[in-house]
């Protein structure tokens, strides 16, 4: 009803404006703090969230003893909640929203709800309602195929579905990870030292099982649930795959120290998990003929420990490494991906011996324009200004024609670049195009690409 209305009745209501992001951030933390009954949490939005409780049940003494703790975290943060079990989410996400009375069991609890539960478009529940089909049951005791005819397939398949004769699937939040560990606890801990301490024993745990599958993590994340209900989830990622407790464990010691909302356990953790959803493989190590265990902390693995570090402190795009991309294009010839992302490394095209290099050392992006004097239209630059300097040519190689990739654009390809590595009156040299040819463009445009060292 308006504003004004509501206020003549309640003269006391409190209205705020509707923000449509703050709620799906606090169904997010919901579905999070869900977590600690089922990996496999979906959302319903703009108020719902579906829960896949199948094998789950046992570790609450059953689905009452589930609900019954999920009722009283929810009525702890000042909600309120309507729930059912169904054999499919179709039929939960129905009897949660539109049922009214009790039923002697699931099925006729789903036969007695309103037509309006199938959550058809407007015009087809308005049609079925005009056809004396008020209920699911009244709508299944006709034939399928007529029902389809009449009214669309929509609501043959949405009939169904409710009543588990199609196959429903269940779009989870986030995927079932391939290793888990966690530890419930029957007193929350409130020291989030404590919680520390416990996470290094799920990450040797999880260490264990990763090393029997020959697998090693890239991406670990730890989820500590409140005992109010709510959870707050902290993952780290390495650029390669480790089965090292201790490092993952400095990533997380690294990635603690730096949040701006500081770790908080309220009243305390009843549940702590960490998931490994990324794996690779990860052959085992070969011990030295010495004796004594393998330590990673050769020159690549310090480096590789280091860009973990500082990716997991300034965030994971910050830090990045190059790739060497297959192209002919100078500019598109490697690509800068997060370090975290990044394949292995490749072999970079090795120069000829004892020939100077093709390539300069520092690319301008974009190429900065100059002003070119050349003998002919077509021949090497003589002089050319930049920045307000003019340079003489002493000495010029080239050109280097490049063609566009014809097979990538759909405009058939762009202009022809002609590359001349040169070299000024005081020993400076520039990596200079000529952007077209004068049979495609009437007057083109000169660049400076690169410098040479």
């Amino acid at each position: 009803m308006p504003l004004a209305d509501a206020r003549a009745r309640v003269p006391d209501l409190l209205a705020v404006p509707h923000d449509p992001i703050l709620d799906q951030l606090w169904l997010d933390r919901m579905a999070e703090g869900c977590g600690r009954y089922t990996p496999l949490v979906a959302l319903d939005p703009p108020d719902g969230l579906i829960l896949d409780i199948t094998g789950c049940a046992h570790l609450f003494a059953g689905e009452t003893g589930l609900i019954d703790d999920l009722d009283r975290r929810i009525t702890r943060l000042g909600m309120t909640l309507r729930h059912a079990a169904a054999r499919t989410p179709e039929a939960a996400r129905a009897l949660a929203r539109y049922q009214t009375l009790p039923a002697p069991d699931e099925d006729a609890a789903v036969r007695r709800l309103p037509i309006a539960a199938l959550e058809l478009e407007a015009e087809a529940t308005t049609a079925l309602v005009r056809a004396g089909l008020k209920t699911v049951g009244d709508l299944s005791a006709r034939p399928m195929a007529n029902i389809a005819a009449r009214f669309g397939s929509d609501a043959a398949t949405a009939l169904r579905r409710l009543l588990g004769d199609a196959l429903s699937v269940l779009d989870p939040r986030r995927t079932l990870p391939p290793v888990i560990a966690e530890r419930r606890f029957a007193e929350p801990i409130a020291r989030t030292a404590h919680a520390t301490k416990i996470l290094g024993e799920l990450a040797g745990e999880a260490m264990g099982v990763l090393a029997e599958r020959g697998k090693g993590g890239r991406h670990f994340r730890a989820t500590f649930f409140r005992s109010d209900g709510l959870a707050r989830s902290i993952a780290v990622e390495t650029g390669h795959a480790t089965r090292d407790a201790a490092l993952v464990m400095r990533l997380f010691a690294e990635r603690m120290d730096s949040l701006a909302d500081p770790l908080d356990p309220g009243f305390g953790f009843d549940m702590i998990r960490l998931a490994v959803p990324r794996l690779d493989p990860l052959a085992a190590t070969q011990l030295g003929l010495e004796g004594g265990a393998v330590r990673p902390s050769n020159e690549a693995g310090a480096i590789d420990e280091l860009v973990d570090r500082l990716a997991t402190r300034l965030g994971r795009a910050r830090i990045r490494k190059y790739r060497p991309a297959d192209t002919h294009i100078p500019e598109q010839t490697q690509l800068e991906l997060p370090a975290a992302d990044a394949p292995p490394p490749a072999p970079w095209p090795a120069p000829e011996p004892g020939e100077p290099p093709t390539r300069p050392f520092h690319l301008f992006d974009p190429p900065q324009p100059i002003e070119v004097i050349a003998e002919v239209p077509d021949g090497p630059p003589h002089r050319f200004r930049w920045r307000r300097a003019t340079h003489a040519v002493r000495r010029y190689e080239g050109p280097e024609r490049i063609a566009a990739e014809w097979w990538r654009r759909r405009d058939n390809g762009g202009l022809t670049r002609d590359y001349y590595r040169v070299e000024d009156v005081h020993g400076r040299r520039y990596w200079l195009f000529r952007h077209g040819l004068y049979e495609e463009k009437a007057d083109p445009r000169w660049y400076i690409h690169g410098l040479f060292a």
